[in-house]
Order: C-alpha cells, then structure tokens, then sequence
C-alpha cells in the first residue's frame, strides 16, 4: 500500500477482468493450480531476499509449469523491475517477453511494474522501451505501465510510434510522464484503441509533456475508436481542462477523467464555458481543488443529462497555497 500526497497505490487485484492469482515459489504450491486462462498471473521475487529463486528462474518455471499458450493476463512486479537501488532490468524483462512471443501465444493482457510504494516509489521505478513488447504482441488488447525512471544513465519510458491493430486499452501510471512517450503515442497508429489513460505527474518528477504534445490525441483523429480518456495528475489540469473543453474528441466519448491533479475553479469554469458534456457517462475529477460553489455548479449542469460527476476527494491547498498531484515520488 503506497501513499503518495492522495492516492493509495495497491497491488493490482484484478486485470481484464480476471482475479491476479500469484505464481507461487517452488514447493509452496497448495493445490493444482488454477486454469491457465481463467485468471491474470503475477509474477514478483524480490532480489534482495537470499531465499527467494530469482526473477529469471522465476519466468522459465512459470513457462515450463503452466500452459503459456493458455495464459491470457500477465502481471510482473519486483525482480522484472525495481528502483535504482535494487535489481530490476526492464530490457532484460522485455527481451524474455519478446523470446517468449511464440509461446505466449494467447495473451491479450500485460502489466509491466506492478509495485506499491514499499517495493519502489512511483518516481524510482526503472523503466525502458516498451515498443518491442507491443511489437512482439500484435494481438495483445491491453497494457498497463507503472513508472517512467530511466537507471544507470538511461533514458527511462519510451516508445517509437507504431501501428498496432489491437490494442483497445493504454494506461500509463507516471510520476512524470516524458514528453517523448507522449509524442510517439500522438504518432502512433492505434485504430482499436478504447480506452487511454495518462498520468503526467509534475515537472520535478521527470514530466515534460506539454500541452502541444497533448493536441493531436485532443484533436480525434488519431483514436478513431476512443471512447474513454483520462488525462490526469497533472500539475498543469487547469490549462488540460481548457484545452478539453474545446477538443473534438470529447463529442464522441462516453466517460472523461481530469482528477488526480491541481484542478481548481479555473479549470472547471473552461469545462463549463466549453462544448457540452452532457453527453457523457461520467465525469470523474476526483481529488481536485474545487469551492463548494463550483462542485454544486457542475452537478446542477450535468447530473440531471444523468452524467455520473465524480467529486469525491475535495483537497485543500499547502500553507504556501500550493496545490499538488495526487501521485509524484
């Protein structure tokens, strides 16, 4: 459990809609094991316990003990990645995902780093080039990504923009999100994609993405498909929601998530002032900094169109006046 500012960062219980069961160590099996397909393997050692098999034995047991071409969610944690200050290798962890491409040959879901806050602060966590991944996986449907930190020198989080046929769901849960990712993903082709879910983070962590860089996912003719977007724990949610508030590819989606962040009356009166959201399924700004007069004014607006408007975790600003993102180190 991780809490950073305003949000509590778990390990994840559910992926694709199947339970996250753990690949257990050797002899601690308790029973058969369940299905291959029926829930999302979680695979996690961590290095720095002499007693635990490594990470690496760890994938080749996992490969050899359960069907892989039966598998249809992955979940990795410690061992396939970590801090600066323990033994985690995101190249190492996606050369084993693109070696073992052909035998995995059913996975439609992947979550890369799914560590809380005692494994590794949101802001430690090493990560690399996720291209060859979804490169190696045409037919994958879902990827999560948790951390954007670059180790020994490297630049951390990236992406080469790509074409990729399937993939309906993005989410990548950063700290401090490189303007490079952004870019790539604005460049990439992604003509199934449903559901995309940026977390920026702040400038001290590492985020560098800007409002330009954000345009062409704004401007809808990237994402035919998309449906649901979050643009959330930023720094800059005020000016992200003035951009929202005139942005095509709000008309066409059914759910809009901007929480997380600094939103304040600033940003809501833009939505407000903007094109109509009464369309939407929901609205989700939780975790924001908004009067009580602006709250009662977006519900008046938009809950009687029946658009659920999430307001839940209302923040008040530091003695400096100074508001923050919900998830920064």
């Amino acid at each position: 459990m991780w809490k950073a500012a305003a949000v509590t960062i778990h390990h994840l219980t559910t992926l694709h809609g199947l339970p996250v069961h753990d690949f257990p160590a050797e002899g601690e099996e308790s029973g058969p094991p369940p299905p291959a397909g029926e829930v999302a393997w979680r695979l996690s050692r961590n290095p720095l316990r002499a007693d635990e098999e490594p990470f690496e034995t760890c994938w080749h047991r996992f490969l050899d003990t359960v069907d892989p071409a039966q598998v249809r969610a992955l979940v990795l944690g410690m061992g396939a990645y970590g801090s600066e200050d323990d033994v985690g290798d995101p190249a190492g962890t996606a050369d084993r995902l693109v070696a073992a491409a052909g035998r995995l040959t059913g996975l439609e879901a992947l979550y890369l780093a799914d560590l809380t806050f005692e494994e590794a602060e949101l802001s430690w966590i090493v990560q690399g080039d996720i291209t060859p991944v979804l490169s190696a996986y045409p037919r994958l449907l879902e990827l999560g990504v948790r951390g954007s930190n670059g180790g020994d020198g490297e630049p951390g989080l990236r992406l080469s923009p790509l074409r990729h046929e399937h993939l309906r769901t993005l989410r990548l849960e950063n700290g401090g999100l490189p303007g490079e990712v952004t870019r790539s993903l604005a460049a990439s082709d992604l003509p199934a994609l449903r559901r995309l879910d940026l977390w920026l983070g702040e400038e001290y962590y590492g985020c560098s993405t800007t409002l330009a860089d954000l345009a062409p996912l704004l401007d809808g003719d990237r994402l035919p498909a998309l449906r649901h977007l979050g643009l959330q724990n930023s720094e800059m949610q005020d000016e992200i929601a003035a951009a929202v508030a005139g942005a095509p590819v709000v008309a066409r989606l059914a759910s809009l998530h901007l929480g997380l962040g600094t939103l304040s009356d600033v940003g809501a009166e833009a939505l407000l002032g903007g094109q109509p959201l009464t369309h939407l399924q929901e609205l989700d700004l939780h975790h924001h900094f908004l009067s009580e007069p602006m709250m009662r004014r977006l519900r008046e607006a938009l809950e009687p169109a029946g658009v659920k408007v999430v307001l839940d975790g209302r923040e008040q600003p530091r003695e400096d006046e100074r508001r923050y993102v919900a998830a920064g180190e």
